[in-house]
């Protein structure tokens, strides 16, 4: 019999418009441990069919992480995760505020437009990274990963991490720079 593994972070977008901010957004899944990202729209498949101005995704998380077109983002939640609908919303919870659920799906509006109020509406919670001006679509999906990850219980999610290890595994190889030991 197989095991079927619920995912405990998803990501999904609204009609995203470009190649780019889904290439990064698919890098960043797989930095901070996303297990599928789904999209709505036709916008992002007919860019992503010309020319590839710039591959964000230089790590080849999307070969590894599911990218899926879904004709409704609230169709593919999965059962036991709860909505929070990230936007430049009216009444929305600051990011440093809010607490994180252990099992969330992660909706992101489009870079030029805002999460339909069908969605904002069935959300467990609607928040915004506070800044001044909007940020890009890849940006602000790094942004509130890392958030969950910063305020993730640090001996649980760390303790089997040695700094320097994770240092050594994740960055580039044409990186060899340490910091001096001071004297």
């Amino acid at each position: 019999m197989a095991i079927e593994i619920q995912p405990t972070v998803c990501i999904g977008l609204v009609n995203p418009k470009t190649p780019t901010n889904v290439g990064g957004i698919m890098r960043a899944s797989g930095c901070y441990g996303v297990d599928a990202v789904f999209y709505t729209g036709k916008r992002y498949e007919y860019a992503a069919r010309g020319p590839l101005q710039y591959n964000a995704d230089t790590q080849g998380a999307a070969e590894r992480i599911p990218l899926k077109g879904v004709a409704s983002l609230l169709d593919v939640i999965p059962a036991d995760a709860k909505l929070v609908c990230v936007d430049l919303v009216v009444g929305a919870t600051a990011l440093p505020d809010f607490e994180h659920p252990e099992k969330a799906f992660y909706v992101f509006g489009p870079e030029d437009g805002t999460i339909g109020q069908d969605i904002i509406d069935r959300a467990d919670a609607v928040v915004y990274v506070p800044t001044v001006g909007c940020m890009n679509l890849a940006a602000s999906v790094n942004v509130v990963l890392y958030d969950r990850l910063a305020k993730a219980h640090r001996s649980e999610a760390l303790a089997c991490l040695d700094g320097d290890a994770l240092i050594r595994q994740s960055r580039d190889n044409n990186n060899r720079t340490r910091v001096k030991a001071k004297k």
